[in-house]
């Protein structure tokens, strides 16, 4: 069966893009922190701010691309059907470095919660209720080839009907977030490794 990349969204330092279209291309250029962009939106999810680094752009690029002012992508897909797949370079680095230069005294539990790259997948997840396959892969670089191979496997051969997938990575002042939406309905375009090189390239 042939795979639908629905819907995608970029964020670079540099530039912000939604399906390939400038997205607040004025106001963007202002974004420093998550938290600028939160703001821009509009969003209102007050555990947003307890969130690391990554978890905040993860979450941003999620909520941004799911559920915006014209989306609800994902009511009428079983959320027991949903995987959520992404890719990371640096991980939790940031709040790592938090949380060990706590260590020398009293240990930070709400830093030590971000210790591993793979809660921004819970927090995406607990935001849109998602219960699928999940999985989090640490890569030096975006890499097509092995995200194609596992959301193809998971829409394929392991019964999930949709799912978000693509690269979050954030560290010191640098972010690059470029998520997809991905559904086995064969209406947006067509899910290749070549195709997911070509939107993140854009």
């Amino acid at each position: 069966m042939n795979l639908s990349i629905d819907h995608w969204i970029h964020f670079k330092n540099e530039k912000a893009l939604k399906d390939g279209i400038p997205f607040l291309p004025e106001n963007y250029t202002t974004v420093q922190e998550p938290q600028d962009l939160y703001r821009l939106l509009s969003y209102s999810y007050m555990k947003f701010f307890k969130m690391d680094l990554l978890c905040k752009w993860a979450w941003l690029g999620a909520e941004t691309l799911l559920a915006g002012k014209d989306e609800n992508l994902h009511d009428s897909i079983d959320k027991d059907k949903i995987a959520v797949v992404l890719m990371t370079s640096h991980g939790c680095m940031d709040v790592d470095k938090k949380y060990l230069s706590t260590m020398s005294e009293i240990p930070s539990p709400a830093l030590f919660v971000y210790t591993l790259p793979n809660i921004m997948l819970g927090e995406i997840s607990i935001r849109h209720g998602f219960k699928g396959e999940q999985l989090c892969l640490v890569s030096e670089n975006f890499d097509a080839r092995e995200l194609f191979f596992w959301v193809h496997d998971l829409l394929n051969n392991r019964g999930m009907e949709a799912c978000l997938c693509g690269w979050a990575d954030a560290y010191n002042n640098s972010r690059d977030v470029c998520f997809f939406w991905v559904t086995r309905q064969e209406n947006g375009i067509v899910f290749s490794k070549d195709k997911l090189d070509e939107l993140y390239k854009l």
